[in-house]
């Protein structure tokens, strides 16, 4: 099999299955596991696969800049944010992660829904300058403007010091077997901060992220409360988490 019939082949495999097994392939292809890990590293090298531990997973298409993430299913992310902010209930205190589906979670809160908001997004924090009854605070540190947010030692001791009722958390890949990951080590270890520091944890995801994978976990299953998403509840990895007790918010 030629080079470009083995990376269609490969690609295939991602669409189909959502996942590479090397060894596998190698054995279904009659060539070498050298060869398999050699063409998953040049798929990987064109952002097209995100290789894990004998094998692949399908990358996840918010690893890019945030202004370019803006323009990725913005109907999907206003779908989640509404049922994220339908869980904030008045006199709360909510932690809100950073992202494009958290900016419109911030959009989505009532303007007259008095609660505290406690952020490392400064955009966040700038949306709800028009929501007067929000007590807003702002957690300082390294800006890291792939996602605007805060991020680093400075930041992650500030969330040490606060506590909440609800934390709402953006994550760029959802997987059964990679679990809830993000592009960044730093940023995934802010979130990690952040959602020790309240008593229940949602994950925001739209559609396009579930079923893929990025290079750093976030929180294991058990780590949270439940996952919103606007993916088809038929999605066969929301089958198989809902399957291990993964709580599924459906957004219409």
């Amino acid at each position: 099999m030629l080079a470009a019939e083995r990376r269609d082949h490969l690609l295939g495999l991602l669409t189909r299955e959502g996942k590479i097994v090397a060894k596998q392939v190698a054995a279904d292809l009659g060539i070498s596991e050298d060869s398999v890990r050699r063409d998953l590293r040049d798929l990987a090298a064109e952002g097209l696969c995100q290789r894990v531990y004998g094998g692949a997973l399908p990358v996840s298409p918010a690893i890019a800049d945030y202004a370019a993430r803006q323009t990725v299913t913005p109907d999907g992310k206003q779908r989640v944010a509404a049922v994220a902010a339908a869980l904030v209930r008045p006199g709360s205190a909510l932690i809100l992660d950073g992202g494009t589906t958290a900016l419109a979670v911030a959009r989505t809160l009532p303007p007259d829904l008095a609660c505290t908001v406690i952020t490392h997004s400064p955009t966040i924090a700038a949306a709800l300058l028009d929501h007067p009854l929000a007590e807003v605070f702002l957690l300082g540190g390294r800006l890291f403007k792939h996602s605007a947010v805060t991020c680093g030692a400075a930041a992650v001791e500030a969330a040490q010091n606060v506590s909440a009722d609800l934390c709402l958390l953006g994550v760029t890949g959802v997987h059964p077997d990679a679990g809830l990951t993000t592009g960044d080590a730093e940023e995934a270890a802010m979130k990690r901060a952040l959602a020790a520091r309240a008593a229940d944890t949602y994950i925001l995801a739209s559609s396009e992220k579930i079923g893929t994978a990025s290079r750093f976990r976030v929180l294991p299953w058990e780590g949270i409360s439940g996952l919103i998403t606007d993916a088809d509840p038929h999605h066969p990895v929301l089958d198989r988490l809902t399957a291990h007790g993964v709580a599924i918010l459906t957004a219409d």
